[in-house]
């Protein structure tokens, strides 16, 4: 060998020493990460299966049967092509009653499946309006394969929360409710239920996202989670990893009729305010303000000079309504009320239904950039709340001033046209005329609605309203404050394309 050579050999040896020492000292730690990764698996996974072994107990099958019933087919004229073929099986007993009265047909007898869960050891179980409303017959199976049949229901539609009672010597495993409003996007939970009639399934994955509106229910602020909920799972708990219920699996958002990945649940702090006032009252009972309210947006915080989603604005307020009474006004917005802060329509709304009835409570908005604060009195919600819209009468005043880049045309409001309304006082400037393609009615303005305010500024005659808009711009948006004899409520004109 050269000696070139030997020094080659020798670097390639270092090298090969290097190396080999590196691999003895990674390797170890390789597996170290691995055991340790592992470890951490294993400490998830016997989480997940001490919650649902304290859970299962607690779970229950709910099955439902409706009776077929008579449903009468309307005024319609039934002729040979609304009952064909009535030759071939009018003598036939099985279809005689159908040709003998046509008019009244039978509907089909139906099951339905769902779950639910135990919520007090007496028999009390908690499940989805949904999953029992209507139904004659109510059959409950128990975890340790008994089965009961209902002997009271007690339902809530607006929010899809329903109680079920069973009768038992013996006392039952329940659940506890846990705080939905503290769960997190990206919070662990659990699903339990019976999907497509496999009984006791458990599935596992995170809190998505929160305060989601999917029109399924009157009274919505759903928990959206990645745990499977496929049909049957409806009435059974969505729980946390403390073994706590947060939620009620209740709908799927599906192209394919089953798990797309997106599930709803009505979240424990509305679903056990509701369960304990149908317990204890068989009904729910919840206040209300007699206003109509949206989140603040970027347009209506610009208008309104307050933060975006922060707070909500109130759009109308209902004549004679707890609102009304308390002076709030549309443009107004609400921050807090008994001390709880709302940043958005369902956190109010969930405020004020579960404040006592009769009680008066303290109001914070912010009107004309200023805080203040209203005492209000809570009413009882009527059985029908829905403001109601109405074509007040148009009127044909001697003089009238017209508003082309509104669409407007306005008269001052005289005593005794505001008696003519129906009106308690002449304050504004009425409405005479809209043209249909203008900003006016696109945002809303019909004719007889009285102009009260155009953003902060009070106008009683066709000159202050002109006035008052002359400054103003279309683009930037200008803000009515508006009454008729359905109550008090704001728009914001606005062109969409200059």
């Amino acid at each position: 060998m050269t000696l070139r050579t030997w020094k080659q050999y020798g670097a390639g040896l270092a090298c090969g020493v290097a190396l080999t020492a590196a691999l003895a000292i990674w390797g170890p730690q390789q597996n170290a990460v691995a055991v340790s990764s592992v470890s951490d698996a294993l400490e998830v996974s016997t989480v997940f299966r001490d919650v649902a072994s304290r859970t299962m107990p607690s779970i229950v099958s709910i099955e439902t049967t409706t009776r077929p019933r008579q449903m009468e087919m309307g005024n319609a004229p039934l002729n040979d092509e609304a009952l064909p073929f009535r030759e071939f099986f009018r003598n036939d007993p099985r279809f005689r009653e159908m040709f003998e009265n046509p008019r009244r047909m039978m509907t089909p007898r139906r099951r339905g499946e769902g779950s639910g869960f135990i919520i007090d050891p007496s028999g009390i179980i908690m499940t989805n309006n949904h999953v029992v409303q209507g139904a004659d017959e109510i059959r409950v199976r128990l975890h340790d394969g008994r089965e009961f049949v209902a002997t009271e229901v007690k339902t809530d539609p607006r929010t899809d929360v329903a109680i079920v009672r069973i009768d038992t010597k013996d006392p039952l495993p329940a659940l506890k409710l846990g705080d939905s409003r503290k769960m997190q996007v990206g919070d662990w939970v659990l699903a339990f239920g019976t999907p497509f009639g496999l009984e006791m399934t458990v599935t596992q994955g995170i809190i998505s996202g929160t305060s989601r509106h999917r029109g399924l229910a009157e009274r919505e602020d759903f928990l959206q989670t990645d745990a499977a909920i496929n049909p049957g799972n409806s009435g059974g708990p969505l729980v946390n990893l403390y073994g706590e219920v947060i939620g009620i699996n209740t709908a799927i958002a599906s192209a394919s009729g089953g798990y797309d990945g997106i599930g709803f649940a009505v979240p424990t702090h509305i679903a056990q305010w509701v369960g304990d006032q149908l317990i204890k009252n068989g009904e729910v009972k919840r206040g209300y303000l007699g206003t109509g309210i949206a989140a603040v947006d970027a347009t209506t915080a610009a208008q309104f000079n307050v933060p975006v989603r922060e707070g909500v604005i109130v759009k109308s307020v209902m004549p004679d309504s707890p609102a009304d009474k308390a002076g709030l006004e549309p443009g107004d917005v609400i921050l807090s009320l008994n001390g709880e802060k709302v940043a958005n329509p369902p956190a109010l709304q969930g405020v004020v239904e579960q404040l006592q009835i009769g009680k008066s409570y303290d109001l914070n908005v912010v009107r004309n950039g200023k805080n203040e604060t209203l005492k209000v009195q809570i009413d009882a919600m009527p059985a029908k709340f829905m403001a109601q819209s109405d074509d007040s009468q148009s009127t044909s005043p001697e003089t009238k001033s017209q508003f082309d880049n509104l669409g407007l045309q306005l008269d001052s409001l005289t005593p005794g046209l505001a008696k003519q309304l129906g009106l308690t006082n002449s304050r504004g400037v009425i409405v005479t005329e809209v043209s249909e393609d203008g900003v006016a009615a696109a945002a809303g303005v019909s004719n007889g609605d009285i102009i009260e305010r155009v953003g902060t500024t009070s106008v009683n005659t066709v000159e202050e309203f002109e006035a008052a808009v002359k400054s103003l711009s279309l683009k930037e948006g200008i803000v009515l404050h508006l009454r008729n004899q359905d109550g008090k409520r704001y728009v914001i004109l606005k062109q969409q394309n200059e």
